[in-house]
């Protein structure tokens, strides 16, 4: 790792891998007590897109995939399983959503998210936009 994390941003990679949640991972590292829900979204967004904390939640994905043996074949077989069960008992709704909370939890899963404040880009995130936009715009400006 290139930079090293302060104690309250190793927290916070932590704690969201535990819990798939940002704002409450946050919470959790920072003194949020007297915040806005909107300006602890806004800050957790903002230390979860930092290359340094993001590099390190990879990193602890990893490790929790390998710790439990998860990876994605796996959760394919149980999903495959539970579409077998369902052909058997007309019941697949309640494993198939097991097996999805399953692969959320271990990060294999991300739900999008909407973000209603102003996005910016880092110089590369900008330059790739402009390479991809010209791309499927046809514009060469």
């Amino acid at each position: 790792m290139s930079q090293k994390l302060t104690p309250k941003q190793e927290a916070f990679a932590l704690k969201y891998v535990e819990c798939g949640n940002a704002s409450e991972a946050y919470r959790h590292a920072y003194n949020a007590e007297n915040m806005k829900l909107e300006t602890i979204h806004v800050k957790a967004c903002t230390e979860l897109a930092k290359d340094h904390v993001a590099v390190r939640v990879e990193e602890l994905q990893e490790q929790h995939r390998a710790k439990h043996d998860v990876t994605v074949d796996s959760i394919v077989g149980e999903l495959e399983e539970a579409r077998g069960l369902a052909l058997r008992k007309d019941q697949a709704s309640a494993a198939v959503t097991a097996s999805m909370g399953k692969a959320k939890l271990h990060g294999l899963i991300v739900d999008k998210q909407e973000h209603s404040g102003e996005v910016t880009l880092s110089k590369s995130h900008s330059k790739i936009a402009e390479r991809f936009a010209k791309r499927f715009t046809g514009k060469n400006d």
